[in-house]
């Protein structure tokens, strides 16, 4: 979570929008006297329960591009892959099932999905790792496991939501779902840690209005806000339902469906408000950017990197990440869209920053889903796949 760590570890949440970045600051500040005394959380196992087993039926889970996702992994017997993002196991069982000589270490920040990793080792022994954690967490779990930097062949990193989370009423992360207006993905781990109904009951306007331009890319954004902070007078945020439809009032009825998603089917008008709040609880865009850096210090050179993304601020952080750019740096770096420039214009940018390719994209354009994978799978609609093997670091 966001909360329990220095202001000075967020610099893309300081890089993505400046006002953003103060309404975090501002959160943090009016919650401080209510974690006073409260540790950063229990280490990656430490304190953790076993997550109670959820029957598979509620827990099905279609993987988003499987077919291109086990093409450019190019994985071979006795290989070591790297599944940042398990969920509901989808892709590491493809992968077992591909190559059954491989091992899989398999990452989730979710005890949910941790708890299925863990039934998963009693069908495949000895090829199955189950890893509790966050991204930012992954390098201090892979010491733990002895395993060393550059050692591992494959990463696979299917960022987001996992449907396992979005079907499941009681986590709050669906508006089309009642339930409490959560949107944790590890709150189990850190029960005292800011939920999606603390940040759109204790913001102000001009903070939610902010969030949910940075992360939502909402156009409608201040509208929103006002709606969300004339309806807590009234009474406290609390239900999804709730939100859905403060969201869907601050508009008239003819525009709640009218906007369309890449199916061109009616999308909800709260669906980007949904998102941006999610993004912001969970720390996202951070972790993201935490995650793909420990992939590049987990991987041998030749290893592949396979990245799955659904939204626009995702894809631009894999895809620059990809190219070279220094993310740390708060002056040359922004999720706007980049504009285009001369070949000669992107070289001199190039060579005038000093750039270190440790990446070579096997594609130059982002993968996106067959259209019959769409119709079979249609949360798939909006993945992108971008692929890059990890090479040795040179100067240009």
């Amino acid at each position: 979570m966001i909360f329990h760590m220095p202001l000075h570890s967020y610099p893309v949440i300081r890089k993505t929008n400046l006002a953003a970045w103060r309404a975090w600051r501002r959160f943090k500040m009016s919650l401080h006297s209510t974690f006073d005394g409260v540790s950063s959380g229990p280490g990656p196992l430490d304190g953790f329960e076993e997550h109670p087993a959820v029957p598979a039926e509620k827990l099905l889970h279609t993987p988003v591009m499987l077919r291109e996702v086990l093409h450019y992994l190019n994985i071979q017997p006795a290989q070591v892959v790297l599944d940042m993002t398990f969920g509901g196991g989808g892709h590491t069982k493809a992968i077992l099932k591909a190559v059954p000589e491989v091992t899989v270490l398999a990452l989730d920040r979710d005890p949910a999905a941790f708890s299925l990793a863990q039934q998963l080792v009693q069908k495949c022994i000895g090829h199955v790792k189950p890893l509790l954690g966050r991204f930012s967490e992954l390098q201090v779990l892979l010491s733990s496991m002895n395993i060393k930097p550059g050692s591992i062949d494959a990463v696979l990193l299917d960022a987001g939501c996992s449907s396992m989370q979005m079907d499941q009423a009681e986590r709050g992360f669906s508006l089309s779902k009642d339930g409490p207006l959560d949107m944790r993905m590890d709150g189990e781990r850190y029960p005292d840690m800011p939920c999606a109904a603390d940040v759109v009951n204790t913001l102000d306007q001009q903070a939610l209005a902010s969030i949910l331009t940075a992360y939502g890319e909402e156009r409608c954004a201040r509208k929103i806000a006002s709606a969300i902070v004339e309806a807590r007078r009234v009474s406290p945020i609390t239900r999804t339902q709730q939100l859905a439809n403060v969201v869907a009032g601050s508009f008239p009825p003819a525009v709640v469906y009218a906007r369309k998603d890449r199916l061109h089917r009616p999308a909800h008008v709260a669906t980007k408000t949904f998102q941006a709040l999610r993004i912001f609880v969970n720390d996202e865009l951070n972790e993201l950017h935490a995650g793909l850096c420990a992939a590049q210090t987990a991987l041998k050179p030749g290893g592949r990197l396979v990245v799955i993304t659904f939204h626009s601020l995702e894809d631009r952080l894999v895809k620059r990440f990809l190219q070279g750019d220094d993310l740390s740096n708060l002056d040359h770096y922004h999720f706007s869209p980049r504009k285009g420039g001369t070949k000669k214009e992107k070289l001199t940018h190039k060579k005038s920053h000093g750039e270190n390719m440790y990446w070579l994209p096997l594609q130059k354009k982002v993968i996106t889903p067959e259209k019959d994978d769409v119709k079979e799978n249609p949360r798939g609609r909006s993945a992108k796949l971008r692929v890059a093997i990890r090479c040795q670091p040179f100067n240009l």
